[in-house]
């Protein structure tokens, strides 16, 4: 008796494409009781059929892949102009006319050119000095450099600049990818650090300037780059050393230190040349940038007009190209720009937007957490923190997740009468932790390549991370928003 032969990998994707038409038609066409599209007050219209449908669509497709991510956004972006659900232009207005579109390139493109004028190795290198030779510290050190690193310039360059350090490390000290107690601690630090990091500013990822954009849009409230480090920088500073706790209990390193002596790695920092006039310049750009992030309230109030976060880090970017400023080429940084995670965002932004303005939204918040209304405060707070946590397993990227969990809570909270920020908030930091699955998010991916750690490996210990964090972000929301008067 033959066996079975394997589906082609086109077949297996064509397949994908077709239950995702199925599954837009079911919700587009399919017959419901009055008693289920009437839901206290939200009601699914014909309109807010086809945009659930079109999510869902694109939810199918962002989570098995037969198409890549932007390409699923564009389809869904042509399906809401098809089916009616709004015009084409105002469609693409929606999402490309949206400067959360602006401050995602400002911030990739000043990612880019931190690696590109050596600053990123030098930064590297300090880290080293500092945590001295012990492993334990060392794993430590990396926890705390990919988080303050991470929450500037995207998780996703955090790493990418922490891998080939990890990486020299491992070499020299002659670690067995897969077995090394003390691998799989180094590089899962690369990725937790990062993540940690992400939820400390907006500039931590897309997601999270993407998470701001919906509530100026949707709720005509301004969440500026400092308020929102009021919550994150707290998550952020009450994470990592769990983190590293969980990480040492898990795998403990088989060496107690590295072969270099902590003077060895002091003399090795010591002997770096000057900073050159790239470095130079672009720690000062970087600087410049986060100050003018940190004061556009103020600022803008001073010189009579709004200071949106997109515009530092789009000036930011202009400014490494003036002349004399960096001989850094646009070539070269536009290389390291992940274009298609820009166009993932702008389809985002349009879907995401239809799903609020449809009434899609409010009447999915009713039917999936119509009673969390009920809750005591903080029991509401873990609850979405958990939700996200959970959703995050299925997808595998901080911008979808954004797209569909923030309109939702944003609905929710409108709803049932509650503080908008007190449900988003939570929602909001939880994006960029994706502690579990590698698959979660790109910045767990590049560490995973180097197959020093497994999936398995990952899981184990990022789910009890995961349970550890939610408490301790419950708690940290809580009293944040308690001083801030959202509570």
């Amino acid at each position: 008796m033959n066996a079975a032969k394997p589906v082609s990998p086109v077949i297996g994707k064509i397949i994908w494409l077709v239950l995702a038409a199925m599954l837009l038609a079911a919700v587009i066409l399919v017959p419901l009781p009055e008693s289920v599209l009437k839901l206290e007050g939200a009601e699914l219209t014909s309109q807010g059929r086809v945009v659930l449908g079109v999510l869902l669509f694109c939810l199918l497709l962002w989570i098995a892949e037969p198409i890549p991510f932007h390409i699923a956004g564009f389809a869904g972006m042509i399906l809401l102009a098809a089916l009616k659900a709004e015009s084409f232009v105002n469609v693409v207005k929606l999402g490309f006319g949206n400067d959360t579109v602006l401050f995602f390139i400002g911030v990739l493109a000043l990612s880019a050119a931190i690696t590109k004028s050596g600053l990123g190795k030098r930064i590297s290198m300090m880290i080293l000095r500092l945590t001295g030779n012990k492993t334990s510290h060392i794993i430590l050190g990396f926890l705390i450099a990919g988080a303050i690193i991470g929450m500037w310039i995207t998780t996703l360059a955090a790493a990418a600049m922490l891998m080939p350090l990890a990486r020299s490390i491992a070499e020299e000290e002659h670690l067995e990818p897969g077995k090394s107690r003390f691998g799989k601690a180094l590089f899962i630090a690369v990725a937790w650090g990062a993540l940690i990091g992400g939820a400390g500013s907006p500039a931590g990822g897309g997601a999270n300037s993407l998470a701001i954009g919906f509530v100026r849009d949707m709720l005509n409230t301004e969440i500026t780059f400092a308020g929102w480090m009021l919550y994150g920088v707290p998550c952020m500073l009450l994470l990592i050393l769990p983190a590293w706790w969980i990480l040492m209990a898990f795998f403990k390193p088989e060496i107690a230190c590295i072969r270099r002596s902590s003077e060895d790695l002091k003399r090795e920092y010591a002997s770096l040349p000057k900073m050159t006039h790239n470095e130079r310049s672009t720690m000062i750009i970087f600087l410049l940038t986060v100050v003018l992030w940190l004061v556009s309230k103020p600022l803008g109030d001073w010189l009579g007009f709004k200071i949106p976060t997109s515009l530092p880090a789009i000036l930011g970017a202009c400014l490494f190209f003036f002349p004399g400023v960096t001989d850094i080429r646009w070539k070269d940084v536009e290389s390291d720009i992940s274009w298609s995670g820009i166009l993932l965002i702008a389809s985002g932004i349009s879907l995401g937007m239809l799903v609020y303005e449809s009434g899609a939204a409010q009447w999915l918040a009713m039917l999936l957490l119509g009673n969390i209304g009920t809750l005591p405060v903080l029991v509401q707070i873990f609850s979405v923190i958990l939700i996200v946590s959970i959703l995050k397993l299925g997808l595998s990227s901080n911008t979808v997740t954004a797209t569909v969990v923030i309109p939702i809570m944003i609905a929710v909270a409108g709803q049932l009468g509650l503080s908008p920020l007190g449900i988003v908030m939570p929602a909001a930091m939880t994006l960029n932790i994706a502690f579990i699955l590698v698959t979660s998010t790109p910045t767990s991916v590049i560490p995973y390549s180097t197959g020093y750690f497994s999936i398995a490996d990952m899981a184990k210990s990022g789910t009890v991370m995961t349970l550890a964090a939610a408490p301790i972000m419950t708690g940290a929301i809580y009293l944040v928003g308690k001083l801030a008067g959202i509570y």
